[in-house]
């Protein structure tokens, strides 16, 4: 595992994007598996920025979700179907064709888990996932205590999430108690995996799924298992870090053309 720390979200932002960007210049058609919440927004918006100003041609590149909140109807503006096409379909200038994620209004969830987790297969696998953290340590919904061969599934979801996620809605009353996620043996049959960390409110989880042991109980720490994972963090989410000044040096003396 990669740890790379960052001055800031825009600098995190940045520095991903442009791993991105290089992805698609090599593989234009690569699947890119991307993350919601509001931490990967600088990613998103670099990126759109980069193809904007034509250094990258994103126009054959596929998106697939992480995850779904069950029972929120495609077109809720906080369906995780809609944050996507809203956040990096459209500022990509791609077509709703380019999309694939979990049906979380399906009458049967769990047949629904199966087709996606099959799909993602047929469709060559996940080239370079995006994660986030957290503050408990999941990556996509997988919380605390789920298998580290997970498929596919359906969760439920812990009130510390529900109240993390209560922001995008109008109250926790309306925070959905279900979802669809990647299971953490999904997620690491990526052939890259990326997680964006920042903020003081996650460095204790950081910590935990970087230097602590292999644990079912801090899902991110599955990365450790990973040929090909990079941690991406800002002072504040670096800051309990024991070994920050090895990751800082080791970064350092990396080469420019070897990337994240």
């Amino acid at each position: 595992m990669e740890v790379v720390i960052v001055p800031d979200s825009a600098a995190g932002g940045e520095l991903i994007a442009e791993t991105l960007a290089d992805l698609l210049r090599r593989k234009p058609d690569a699947l890119l598996g991307v993350a919601t919440g509001s931490t990967p927004l600088p990613v998103y918006e670099a990126l759109a920025g980069k193809v904007r100003a034509l250094e990258v041609d994103a126009s054959r590149a596929r998106i697939c979700q992480l995850d779904e909140y069950v029972g929120l109807p495609f077109d809720h503006p906080e369906s995780y179907r809609s944050v996507v096409l809203r956040e990096v379909v459209e500022p990509l200038g791609l077509a709703d064709a380019s999309f694939m994620g979990p049906d979380g209004t399906a009458e049967d969830v769990a047949s629904a888990c199966l087709a996606y987790d099959r799909a993602l297969a047929e469709a060559g696998g996940v080239d370079l996932q995006l994660l986030g953290i957290g503050t408990d340590g999941h990556i996509g919904f997988n919380e605390p205590c789920s298998s580290l061969a997970s498929r596919t599934r359906i969760k439920t979801l812990t009130e510390q999430t529900r109240k993390d996620n209560a922001r995008f809605f109008n109250g926790l009353d309306e925070v959905p108690h279900h979802v669809i996620t990647q299971g953490i043996g999904t997620i690491l049959e990526a052939r890259h995996l990326v997680l964006l960390a920042t903020g003081e409110a996650k460095a204790d989880a950081v910590a935990l799924a970087v230097e602590g042991p292999l644990s079912a109980l801090v899902p991110a720490s599955a990365l450790q298992l990973h040929p090909r994972a990079a941690v991406v963090v800002d002072e504040a989410a670096a800051s309990r870090l024991k070994l920050a000044d090895y990751f800082r040096a080791t970064y350092a003396a990396k080469p420019d053309w070897q990337g994240i």
